[in-house]
């Protein structure tokens, strides 16, 4: 049984930080490519970044490059998403994702969490 567990969000004012995780268990994240996707009420789901587990290459959307920053704990099968210098338009539901290397869908989700920016 997958299952992927984000924590970490909350409430923030413009200009501050905070660090997502994503715990996996049932299954390692080794073979796996992982991702953060974040939904505002109203807007589609959008990709966040994402990263390769053994050659941690990350990939970012522009609107977050500078600012957020994903990474990998191998020994406690985290990964993190370091968000930093958080404005208004980052508020939203994110979601953890993965999906094996060579898949085309992404396979797993977690349930999300609530990441709001005050103005």
């Amino acid at each position: 049984q997958v299952q992927l567990v984000e924590s970490g969000g909350g409430l923030v004012q413009a200009g501050g930080s905070l660090r997502l995780s994503c715990v996996a268990s049932g299954r390692t994240f080794a073979g796996c490519d992982v991702g953060w996707f974040r939904q505002a009420p109203g807007n589609e789901r959008e990709f966040v970044a994402s990263i390769r587990w053994f050659a941690t290459i990350t990939n970012y959307a522009n609107s977050v490059k500078g600012r957020f920053t994903m990474s990998r704990d191998n020994a406690k099968n985290t990964v993190y998403l370091q968000m930093t210098s958080l404005k208004p338009e980052d508020t939203a539901v994110y979601y953890c994702a993965a999906k094996f290397r060579a898949a085309t869908l992404w396979d797993y989700w977690g349930q999300g969490t609530q990441v709001t920016v005050s103005s």
